[in-house]
């Protein structure tokens, strides 16, 4: 079994600490158990569940080295992944580093698949477990949370947010899981929850925001239509899609701040 050093598992914990964890709300797709808001009853069981993946990963690499191009199977990376209950526990905490662990998936899947370099494989394996780890951290961090009451629980169903300010969280939430749709290869169902989320969110609060910046909003609707899109379409890198959304973050960002901004005006008038 892959072993990793404590070094290693602190700079993981570290990394994972560090980042903009947690939504507001998680929300997510698929058969998620009630586990996820138990997480702290399951942390031994993940930990055993990174180190199952670790060393199925390593294995996959190892019989590639031995055998070469065209003799593994690499869907297997895939099936041990969805296989752990770990995997719903990363959705629903963090979508970002979700989206890495399928970005590291691929990005093993790939190399072997093209014949590439032994050594560049196993670049491509080590970034995986970084991934694995830094989820690890994520989660034992949320477990924390979880105990201290200071996250919801999970919803297995989407909600609709009504007000200007949740629903632009909202729609943060649903540009992470575009990033993490695309990683697993899922170009199609990225590409139709863009426009969902357009649709569905963003055209709903559009008048309120014209109001306030109708620059900001011709630009937003711009990137849900064209830029993040046609980058999902060109299959311009899980990197590239990833910029794509940070940048739109940050003007949602400010949308949100002008939306806030609003409706406290309303209050002081009334």
């Amino acid at each position: 079994m892959a072993t990793v050093s404590k070094h290693a598992r602190i700079v993981a914990l570290l990394a994972a600490l560090s980042a903009p964890l947690f939504s507001h709300v998680a929300l997510a797709n698929g058969e998620i158990t009630d586990q996820v808001n138990h997480l702290s009853d399951h942390i031994d069981e993940y930990n055993e569940e990174v180190h199952w993946l670790q060393e199925k990963f390593g294995g996959v690499v190892d019989a590639y080295e031995e055998k070469g191009k065209g003799k593994v199977d690499t869907h297997q990376l895939i099936e041990f992944w969805e296989e752990v209950n770990f995997h719903s526990a990363i959705e629903t905490q963090y979508v970002p580093i979700y989206a890495s662990i399928w970005q590291g998936i691929y990005g093993v899947k790939q190399a072997i698949d093209e014949g590439a370099d032994v050594a560049k494989v196993r670049s491509e394996e080590a970034r995986l477990q970084q991934a694995l780890w830094q989820a690890l951290g994520a989660v034992k961090l949320a477990a924390q949370y979880q105990q201290r009451g200071l996250v919801e629980k999970i919803q297995t169903t989407q909600s609709e947010p009504t007000s200007g300010p949740d629903v632009i969280d909202d729609i943060k939430q649903r540009l992470h899981r575009v990033v993490a749709k695309y990683a697993e290869q899922l170009h199609e169902v990225a590409t139709t929850l863009v426009h969902e989320t357009y649709m569905q969110r963003f055209e709903g609060i559009e008048g309120a925001l014209i109001e306030q910046d109708a620059a900001l909003v011709e630009s937003l609707e711009k990137d849900f239509n064209v830029t993040l899109p046609q980058a999902i379409d060109k299959d311009a890198g899980v990197d590239s899609v990833r910029d794509v959304v940070e940048t739109m973050q940050k003007k949602l960002d400010k949308a949100r701040g002008l939306l806030v901004e609003a409706e406290e005006n309303r209050k002081s008038v009334f």
